[in-house]
C-alpha cells in the first residue's frame, strides 16, 4: 500500500505539537514541531524528506535503495528522501515519529511516551 503525503501529515498532526507550515518561497509545506522542521513534502509530490541520523540514513539506503536516497541540501545532516509509493507504511511511520522525537522539546516527548 502506497503512502501519501496526506497520511504523513496526519501522522505528524496526531503527535503533540505537530503542525504543517506552508513555506511560500519553497512552494510546499513543511512538517514541524515547536517551529522546527523535521519533514517536508507536498500533496502532489511522489517524494518527501524526513530528518534522520547519519546512521539511520546509511541503514535505510543500504536496506532499501529503491525507496530511500540522500535528500538534496540537507542530506549531509542525515536527511533522507523517500519515494512514497515504494515506502513501507509502518517503517515510514516509525521514521517520522523518531524524527519528531529528536526535534520535539523533551517535555512533549515525555508527554507522548506517557500516553
Amino acid at each position: 500500500m502506497a503512502v501519501t503525503y496526506e497520511q504523513m501529515r496526519d501522522w505528524v498532526l496526531a503527535l503533540p505539537g505537530g503542525e504543517e507550515v506552508m513555506v511560500a518561497e519553497w512552494g510546499h509545506p513543511t512538517l514541524r514541531v515547536n517551529g522546527k522542521m523535521f519533514a517536508s513534502g507536498a500533496p502532489d509530490s511522489p517524494t518527501a524528506t524526513v530528518k534522520a541520523t547519519k546512521e539511520e540514513q546509511a541503514a535505510l539506503l543500504a536496506g532499501a535503495p529503491d525507496v530511500y536516497s540522500i535528500a538534496a541540501y540537507v542530506g549531509r545532516f542525515g536527511w533522507v528522501q523517500v519515494r512514497l509509493a515504494e515506502a513501507d507504511p509502518d517503517e515510514l511511520h516509525e521514521l517520522v515519529v523518531e524524527a519528531w522525537r529528536r526535534t520535539a522539546p523533551k517535555k512533549l516527548v515525555k508527554h507522548y511516551d506517557a500516553q
